[in-house]
């Protein structure tokens, strides 16, 4: 294992309680949207930022609720780990692929498909989805 990334990443779903997963440039595998911590950012801090640069949209400050520290395997770094802050979030707009995004979607956490998933979204966050 050649190191861990710490992230923060938002758990966001809509009407019909599927999940919001992205694609970045270059890459295969969907997941939350979010990124790495700052210096001198909070995790909240650093979510709002990382949503608001990937999907051009805020997040409603009274809908952001804690969903624990995980971890799983990076999707796009071999040999390396994430430690992820999950949030629960609610976006307080339309999302739309911006900065390093190259598609988005959303998937039904019970039938996701043949879609490549992170392993973050694919063994943690559609599971607490499922379960909630």
């Amino acid at each position: 294992m050649n190191g861990v990334i710490h992230v923060v990443a938002a758990v966001v779903l809509d009407e019909r309680h599927h999940v919001l997963v992205v694609r970045k440039h270059g890459t295969t595998a969907f997941m939350q949207p979010g990124g790495k911590i700052e210096p001198g950012e909070t995790p909240v801090q650093a979510l709002r930022r990382e949503v608001a640069e990937e999907l051009g949209v805020g997040i409603v400050a009274e809908s952001v609720r804690p969903l624990g520290h995980h971890d799983a395997a990076a999707a796009n770094e071999p040999g390396h780990r994430v430690a992820a802050e999950l949030f629960l979030a609610e976006l307080d707009g339309a999302p739309t692929p911006a900065a390093e995004i190259a598609e988005m979607a959303w998937i039904d956490p019970d039938a996701p498909g043949d879609i490549d998933l992170a392993p973050l979204t694919r063994d943690i966050v559609l599971e607490w989805v499922r379960v909630s």
